[in-house]
C-alpha cells in the first residue's frame, strides 16, 4: 500500500521502510474499523426481537468508540507521513473479508454474527501487534488500547451467547450466517 519512496517525512527516529510497513499495517486497521463502525450501525438499525433495546443501546457506544478509533489511526498513518485511505471504494478494493451478510435479524442472530466479526477483527489486530512489536512502540501502544477495548465489546457480545458454564452458543460456527443458523 505505502510505497516508502512516496513519504516526503515521516517522525523522527523511524526510518522511511519502517514508517511505510507500518502505515500498511494501520491502514488495514483503518479499513477494519471502518467496516466495524459501519457493521455495528447497520446491526443497530436492524436488530429486532426480544431484547431489543437492550442490544440497540449496547450498540451505539460501539459504533461511537470504533469511529475514534479509525480517526487515531488515519491520524497516525497522517503523521508518519502516508495519507489515509478512507472512502468506501478503497475499503472494499483492499480487504480481505465478505461485507456483512445479515439484514433484519433477531437479536441473538446478530450477537451470533457480530462474535464472529468481532473475533476475526481481534485476530487480525493481534497479527498487527506481533508485526509492530520492535518496529514502532508508539503504534504498537494505541493498536493495544484499541484492542483491549475491543475485547471488552467482544466479551459483551459473547455474553448474550453464553451459558453460565461458558459455552458459547454459536461454538463451531466460522461465519455470520452459520453462528446466526445457530440462534433460530
Amino acid at each position: 500500500m505505502a510505497n516508502s519512496s512516496e513519504l516526503h517525512f515521516t517522525v523522527p527516529g523511524l526510518s522511511r521502510e519502517d514508517a511505510a510497513r507500518v502505515i500498511d499495517l494501520l491502514q488495514s486497521r483503518l479499513h477494519a474499523a471502518n467496516d466495524l463502525h459501519l457493521t455495528l450501525k447497520h446491526v443497530h438499525w436492524n436488530v429486532v426481537g426480544p431484547h431489543f433495546i437492550a442490544v440497540h443501546q449496547m450498540i451505539d457506544p460501539q459504533v461511537e468508540a470504533v469511529r475514534g478509533f479509525a480517526d487515531d489511526l488515519a491520524e497516525r498513518i497522517a503523521t508518519l507521513g502516508g495519507s489515509p485511505k478512507g472512502t468506501p471504494g478503497a475499503l472494499v478494493a483492499e480487504r480481505d473479508w465478505d461485507d456483512y451478510s445479515l439484514g433484519r435479524a433477531s437479536t441473538q442472530q446478530h450477537l451470533a454474527a457480530l462474535e464472529i466479526v468481532y473475533r476475526g477483527v481481534l485476530e487480525s489486530n493481534r497479527a498487527t501487534l506481533e508485526e509492530l512489536d520492535g518496529l514502532d512502540l508508539v503504534t504498537q501502544d494505541m493498536v493495544i488500547g484499541q484492542t483491549e477495548q475491543l475485547e471488552l465489546f467482544h466479551w459483551f457480545i459473547r455474553a448474550h451467547l453464553e451459558d453460565q458454564s461458558g459455552h458459547l452458543a454459536t461454538e463451531g460456527s466460522i461465519d455470520e450466517e452459520g453462528a446466526a443458523s445457530k440462534m433460530e
